[in-house]
Order: C-alpha cells, then structure tokens, then sequence
C-alpha cells in the first residue's frame, strides 16, 4: 500500500487515535508500525482478534495492562553484561507482576476466548525472579538493608559514624554558636561542615570545604571529626560497591530468563495492540466486516470515522456484486468527496485489522492495491496546471491497475473543455473496468448521468440537496444520477421568472427530458425509502412484540410449574403424615396381638392403596402425555383389545364392534353395549402392567423369587425389605422361601428371626441346611 494514498485519506489520524487507547508503551509501538495487509488469511486473522477482544471490553472488563513497560532494552543490555539500574529492575518486576496478571484475567473470564487463551499460556510468571527483584528494592528504587547481611552491616556501620559525627558537631553548635553564621550542621563535598565565620576560621581549625558568594562564611570541616568523616566516606564506598554487586547478580539473573522475558513482552504488546483496536471500535461504535477476496464490497449506514458522530451523514455503499463502477454526482460541497474518502478509509482499516464505523453485517475486500486521484494537487513548482496534475496521477495509476484494485476518481476529467473532459472521463472509467478494477468517480458532467444506464457494470448515484433550504442533506441516493438545481435554486433566490423561462427555452429537449427522468428517479427512490423505513419500524415493533410474548407466555408457564409443584408438595406432605398414622395404627394393631383375625392379604392391599394415594400432577402437566394415535378416540378398536370404560373408570376387554360409534365390551362379569367416545384404547405399558396386576392378584409367583439377598443393606433397609417380600411371597403362595442374610456379626441374621417370631403368618424361622448355605440363610415356612 504506497504512502500517498494513506496521506489523502488522512489514514494516520485513525494510527493516532489507535495509538491514544493503547494502555502501554509496548502497544504504542505495535501500533506504530501497522500498515494494511494484503493477505486475506492475515485479516481474517486480525478481525478475529479485534472481535475477541471488543467482546471482553463489551462486558465492561477493563484487562489489566498496569505496571508494564518495555524493557527489551534493559534485557538486552544485562544480556551483554550490563548491569542494570534499580529503575530497569523495577521495571522488569512490574511487567512481569503485570503479565500474570493479565495472564490471571484471560484465564478467569466466563466464556471462551481461545486466542486470548492461547496467548495467555505463552506467558511465563517468573514468580522467583520477581520476588527476588522485590525484596533487594524498594518501591521508590531504593536498595534495601534486606537485599543482603553485608549491606544491612555497612548501612549500621553508617548510621553509627554519622551519629558520632553529628554529636561532635552538634557540641561546636552548643558551645560556639558566637563563631558560626548559623548553629546548623550541612554537607560540603559528602562531608559533615559547620558554617563558620571568617574572623573565628583560627579558633575553629581544621578543613575549609568551601565559603559563602560573600566570603564572610567558611564551610569548615573540625579536626576532632576529620578521622570519624573518613571512616564515614570509606562506608559510604563500601556501601556503593555492595549496592552494584546485588545490581550485578539481580542483572545476570534478568540475563538468565531472557528468553522468557522475551516472549512475554511480545505476547503483552500483541494483547495490549487486541484491546486497543477493541477500544477504537467500541468509541468509534464499529462492526467486524466480513472478509472477501471477490472484490465486493457492502455498508450499511456507514459513517467517516474522523467526522464527529453528531455532524456525520450515515450512508449505505455497495459494489462488487452487480456492478463494480459507481459514478456519483451531485452539487459542490454536497458529500461526494466525504463519501469517497469513507469508503477508501473504510477498506485501509478493515485490512488493518480495525472495526469500521458502520453496522453489522458490512462486508470488505482485501485489495493489493488501493489508488486515489482527490483533491487539486497541482505543482507550481512543476508548473503544472490543475487538469495536468490530475492527469500525471491518473496516468500513474493507470499503470498499475488489475482486478485486484480498488480506484478512486474525484472529479474525474475537471480542469479541461467539458466536452473533452466527460470523453476522457468515459474512456477512463471504461478503461478501468475492462481491468477487473473495483472504481467509484465523482463527476460535474451532465454526459455522464447516462453513462452507468449505458455500461453493464456501472451505476449512477448523487448526493442529495433540498430545494427548500438550498442545503445539501449529504445522503447518498444510489441508481439515480445526480440533476441540475440551478432554475430551482435562483427561483429560490429571487431571480426573475422572466429569466428563468427564457433560460429553460435555451436548454435543449434532450437536457430537459434527462433531467425530468432523473427527478421523476428521485422521487421513486425517496418514496421507496420511506416505505422501507416504515416498513423496517413496523417489523422492529412486531418483533418486540414477540420477545415480549414470549416473555409472558414463559412466565406464565413458570407460574403454573411452581403451582403444580407446590400442590405437589403439599400432597406429599399430607400423604407422608397419612402413612405415618397408618403405620403407627398397624404396628399397635399388632402389638396388641388382635390382628389375627385380618386376613394377610387385606394387609397387603390397604398398604398398596396407601402407596398408590399420592396424586400424579405430572400427568396434568402434560409430562405423560399420551400419544392420540395409541390411546385417542379416533384409533379404531378390535376384539381383544384392552379398554378402560371411562364413564366407571374400570378397565375391560372388546368383545364385538357393533357399529363405528358402538362396541360391546366386557367389565369384570358384566357386558355392556359402549359409545366410541366413552372408551380409550390402553396403551402398551399401561396394558402390561396391568397383566402384572391380574397376575399377582391371581396368585403367580412369576416375578417373586423364592429367595432373598438382604446382604451388604443396612439393617433398617433390610427389615424394611423384608417385610415387603413376605407380604409378596404370601400373595404369590409360597410355603417357604430363604432369606440370605450372611455370617459377619449376626446382628442382620437375628433380626431376621426376631422379625418371624413376630409375624403371624410364618410358622417357623431355621438356619439353612448344608445345602442351603448354612448360618448364612435362614429359612422361613408359611402357614
């Protein structure tokens, strides 16, 4: 992509505002070298990362670029030997605090972002290097005592000889305050001075380190303290020398973990240059364009991006598909140029990777080249004229066009005869589009309104203007060229209808028709417009209706449910205390030994009733329903088919169709002529179990084993198991069945036993013999 055509299009003010939301200097420098790609694959690739992260920044999750800078420098240079500042340290322990952070944040995220993921994974927390960077410095770069026992004893020895020193000082303060300027203690070439008078400079002694502009003060060193400040200096070097070992060691550890330094500051700068292009789109409020190689090209309600959204012109752009010309005219300052450089800008920041300033759904081609001729450009320098300057640059384009190409003309042909010029503008174009070349021109000549109803792969377009404000609406109105206002606009102005008649007469008819056809074309398209737009509202509204329908109708639905539920709840509740009253009935029945005169089986019975009492609600839910072509009305019966009589809630058997709307059907001992409507035909498992009922009230032992293995149950499971299985095998009519039980404690076996002494129906309770698994069985015999 040449530098030119990003200069007319103003491209690098889209980098500068791309640049302003980069949160780190690392993603500041990505920025700064992103230039549009021409391979497809490539901005599939970046749309994709954009995308991803404007979806983490549409959920307000602000990531966390802080304490990250860019210390390929200060790697670089410990890598080679260097040893690096307290400042570059701090700097390499902030970006990797920070890189774990961020690392921290794309891992915790709700939903899956594979490539922020995978970019995650590549970073390295280097927890050890950091907490050893931290524990040597301070947060304001200070090495602190801690960073090593040598260090910590050097800085006592300091505090101790200051000390000393600045009693000595402090007792000359005191004692010959009348000799001194001022009874302070200061510094003078890192040595502790008093502020001595000239005319005292004898009685004080010792070193003058330097005087006062006026030379009436002498900054003077006392002998009594000369030897103390040189023991101080000579810690104060022993405490530069141990400060640039740790340096050192904490620089050749940095050194140590280039590599994964490295490619952490690239994964920080490739993830801080995602957000920023999301952050661009989200202010901008952008869309992800669909990617294309075919040359096609589709906005809706697309906007310039470096105009303000509160002054832009949204406009809908299309060509690729049935045309790849678009020939836009209209008056001067009425939106051609804007709409031109919108487009343009528009492709450049697709390719780049950016979200563009329209809504979803816009589509973009990736072209290898992308060509303007906008604006006057002519060179005094050159000395060449408007006309020349547009044609030396069209020339040059010329040169370089193919199908993958996508041209821009701003007045094509201007600065010349107009005959000559709408020709050469005409060849051009045609010239062009032969080429493959995707080309939208903006042009004064009226010769070429007609030229897109002429060409198969061009069409006309024109930016609107309103007659009654004299001011153009800078909507884009495609398929209609754009007309003359000038008889409307001086009407509007004042000028006479006289001259206004007499200048129409001079016009010719083929002039006035064209301009007739292309008002009449205006008119058409705003209508359509309106009606699409109204339409448009209409089917916004319905569908809010619907997702508020919808809305209602579930909550509705979720009402009912919890009713059910509750209702359901409440039975269990009631049920549950009845069997427990039940329950307690029985057992004190059977305490009180009266129960012999029950028969077992009425027992049996009144049990099952109890259990069989609790409502199914799910049926009336619709959870069971069943099918209409199994259990309906309209299945046609046959003799043998099993019935329920719905009138008598009994279940029976077809004997014989009467008619279609009559059979007679057998109820127990009864046979009764029935309506169709009064029987429904029981489905499958309806039908199955109720031969299993049939079969057990008539005594089969079929599905009753004749044994029982209660091992590995908790005792009260067991004795509950028991007690079921007993009143089964009675119902079944079994002598005598085996319990097994197992060995292990005995507890099991016993209340086995105790269980039969108590039961009135059992006669006897032994311990299995050698064939029927010994102490680990206990046989019961019925009566």
């Amino acid at each position: 992509m040449n530098e030119r055509i990003l200069r007319v299009l103003e491209y690098h003010k889209i980098i500068d505002q791309l640049s302003a939301q980069a949160a780190t200097t690392l993603g500041k420098a990505l920025v700064s070298q992103v230039k549009p790609s021409t391979d497809a694959k490539e901005v599939i690739e970046l749309q994709k990362e954009t995308d991803e992260a404007a979806q983490v920044v549409r959920l307000n999750a602000a990531a966390p670029f802080g304490g990250i800078a860019d210390i390929r420098a200060s790697i670089k240079r410990s890598v080679i030997g260097g040893v690096l500042t307290t400042e570059e340290c701090l700097d390499v322990a902030g970006t990797i605090y920070g890189g774990r952070q961020l690392k921290s944040f794309v891992e915790n995220l709700e939903e899956e972002r594979p490539i922020l993921e995978g970019l995650a994974e590549r970073i390295t927390p280097l927890r050890e290097l950091e907490r050893e960077i931290k524990s040597c410095i301070d947060d304001h770069g200070h090495v602190m005592d801690s960073a090593s026992q040598k260090l910590r004893s050097i800085r006592s020895s300091i505090r101790t000889l200051e000390s000393r020193v600045r009693d000595h000082l402090d007792n000359y303060t005191k004692t010959k305050g009348n000799m001194l300027s001022d009874a302070i203690v200061t510094i003078r070439n890192n040595r502790y001075v008093l502020p001595v008078k000239q005319e005292h400079r004898g009685s004080i002694g010792g070193i003058v380190h330097d005087q006062s502009a006026s030379g009436q003060t002498l900054f003077m060193e006392p002998r009594a303290v000369v030897d103390l400040n040189n023991q101080l200096q000579e810690s104060k070097g022993k405490e530069i020398q141990e400060i640039e070992r740790i340096l050192r060691d904490l620089s050749d550890q940095i050194a140590g973990q280039e590599a994964f330094l490295q490619e952490n500051v690239e994964v920080l700068a490739k993830m801080d240059f995602m957000f920023a292009r999301a952050k661009l789109g989200q202010t901008m409020r952008a869309a992800m364009p669909k990617i294309n190689e075919r040359g096609f090209i589709k906005l809706e309600q697309a906007r310039h991006p470096l105009i303000p959204e509160d002054e832009v012109v949204p406009n809908d752009v299309e060509i690729g598909g049935n045309y790849t010309a678009m020939v836009i005219t209209g008056p001067n300052t009425g939106g051609k140029t804007v709409t031109l450089k919108m487009v343009g800008l528009s492709i450049l920041m697709a390719q780049s990777g950016l979200q563009i300033p329209a809504l979803d759904g816009c589509e973009i081609a990736v072209f290898d080249q992308v060509f303007a001729d906008i604006g006057d450009e002519q060179s005094i320098e050159q000395n060449l004229s408007t006309f020349s300057s547009h044609m030396t640059n069209i020339v040059e384009i010329l040169k370089r066009v193919d199908h993958k190409t996508f041209v821009m003309f701003d007045e094509l042909g201007a600065g010349t005869d107009p005959q000559e010029g709408a020709a050469l503008a005409m060849s051009i174009l045609d010239d062009v589009i032969a080429r493959g070349a995707r080309v939208i021109a903006t042009t004064h000549y009226p010769e070429l309104k007609a030229y897109g109803y002429n060409r198969e792969h061009v069409i006309n377009a024109s930016v609107e203007f309103d007659i009654d404000t004299l001011k153009p609406t800078y909507r884009l109105l495609t398929g209609v060229p754009g007309r003359s206002n000038a008889f409307e606009i001086s009407r509007r102005l004042g000028l006479d209808e006289s001259v206004i008649s007499q200048a129409k007469s001079q016009v010719g008819v083929e002039s006035n028709k064209v301009e007739t056809m292309i008002a009449s074309l205006e008119k058409s398209q705003l209508d359509a417009q309106k009606d699409y737009q109204e339409a448009h509202e209409n089917l916004l509204e319905s569908e809010e209706l619907l997702r508020d329908l919808e809305k209602q109708w579930k909550k509705l639905e979720d009402q009912q449910e919890a009713l059910y539920k509750k209702a359901e709840e409440k039975a269990d509740k009631a049920l549950q205390k009845a069997r427990e009253e039940a329950e307690e009935i029985v057992e004190e029945i059977r305490s009180m030994k009266t129960n012999t005169q029950l028969k077992e089986h009425e027992w049996i019975e009144a049990r099952k009733m109890l259990e069989e009492a609790r409502p199914d609600l799910s049926a009336k839910r619709g959870d069971n329903k069943e099918k209409p072509s199994e259990t309906g009305a309209s299945k046609e019966l046959r003799p043998g088919d099993e019935i329920k009589l719905l009138t008598a809630n009994q279940k029976g058997t077809v004997l014989e169709k009467i008619s279609d709307k009559e059979y007679l059907v057998q109820v127990g001992i009864m046979k009764v002529k029935v309506k169709r409507q009064n029987l429904q035909a029981l489905g499958k498992q309806e039908k199955q179990q109720t031969e299993r009922q049939v079969a057990t009230i008539k005594g089969s032992g079929f599905h009753v084993k004749t044994e029982l293995d209660l091992r590995g149950e908790r005792f009260e499971d067991a004795l509950a198991q028991l007690e079921k299985y007993v009143d089964d095998a009675l119902l079944a009519g079994y002598s005598k069945v085996s319990i097994i039980h197992g060995k292990g404690t005995g507890a099991l076996r016993k209340g086995v036993q105790d269980f039969a002494k108590q039961h009135p129906s059992i006669v006897s309770a032994r311990p299995g013999g050698s064939g029927e698994g010994g102490s680990g069985v206990t046989v019961i015999e019925f009566r």
